[in-house]
């Protein structure tokens, strides 16, 4: 079938399923079995397609777009993805684009990523601010090792290692950190459950992380919902100028704070 065809048989199978852009997703699919970006794809609709199906239908059954690529875009990053870590998302961007701010003036910052997962947050602050010393922390081996395999495709110098909120701890001049905050998978989109639980479903982390941080800066990503709760936390706790960013999506995101 060509790759007009393919879209189109692709784009009716996805929205039977339930997958909120099935027009995209198809493209992206199509694309990437083509070896093409999705714009080039356009000038190329005619071109036969051959190894579609079984990506079509792992996307079908609800798996992460992101997993089926295996690849996925997280700011100048092209970061490897697959189950042993969270998808990195758009929102995510925001915590590093906080992140970078609070250490605008510094020389040579060390920062620390609790939960490094894939490596998205801790690889992006080495990417833009390459003088920074940056550890990424886990307590997840496998994610640890896919965050691994990126800093060396990436080529960025990130020292990585086992550890938990403890290692906020020792010393920093910004923490970070995007936790488990979901209470429960239920009700919530199929995907999800692709993804590490343990990544995903936690209470509490937050204000755990903020009180034991010895840091000159912190910055949380935070559930929708949870933004206040977590601000007021901090400012109890003796953080200043506390500062809530929402996302794109207008939903306060990211909570900040300094010592």
């Amino acid at each position: 079938m060509t790759a007009r065809e393919a879209i189109a048989g692709a784009e009716r199978r996805l929205a039977s399923a339930g997958v909120d852009s099935p027009r995209v997703d198809a493209e992206l699919l199509v694309a990437h079995v083509l070896g093409l970006s999705r714009t080039r794809l356009y000038a190329d609709l005619d071109r036969e397609v051959d190894g579609l199906e079984p990506l079509l239908a792992r996307r079908e059954r609800r798996e992460p777009l992101a997993y089926v690529l295996g690849e996925w875009g997280f700011r100048r990053l092209t970061l490897k993805t697959d189950a042993r870590a969270l998808v990195p998302r758009p929102e995510t961007e925001v915590v590093v684009e906080r992140a970078l701010a609070l250490l605008d003036g510094t020389t040579s910052p060390r920062v620390l990523d609790v939960g490094v997962g894939s490596g998205a947050i801790a690889l992006a602050l080495k990417d833009e601010r390459p003088d920074a010393r940056v550890t990424g922390v886990d307590e997840s081996d496998e994610a640890l090792a896919l965050a691994r395999e990126n800093a060396d495709r990436l080529g960025l110098d990130v020292e990585l290692r086992h550890g938990g909120l403890e290692t906020a701890g020792s010393g920093w001049d910004l923490v970070v950190s995007n936790p488990p905050y979901v209470d429960t998978l239920e009700g919530l989109q199929p995907e999800l459950r692709y993804e590490p639980e343990v990544a995903l479903v936690g209470t509490g982390l937050h204000e755990r992380l903020a009180e034991g941080a010895r840091t000159r800066a912190l910055v949380l990503e935070v559930g929708e919902g949870q933004a206040g709760g977590v601000a007021r936390s901090l400012a109890e706790l003796g953080y200043r100028d506390v500062r809530v960013t929402p996302d794109l999506a207008g939903i306060d995101r990211v909570v900040e704070g300094v010592r």
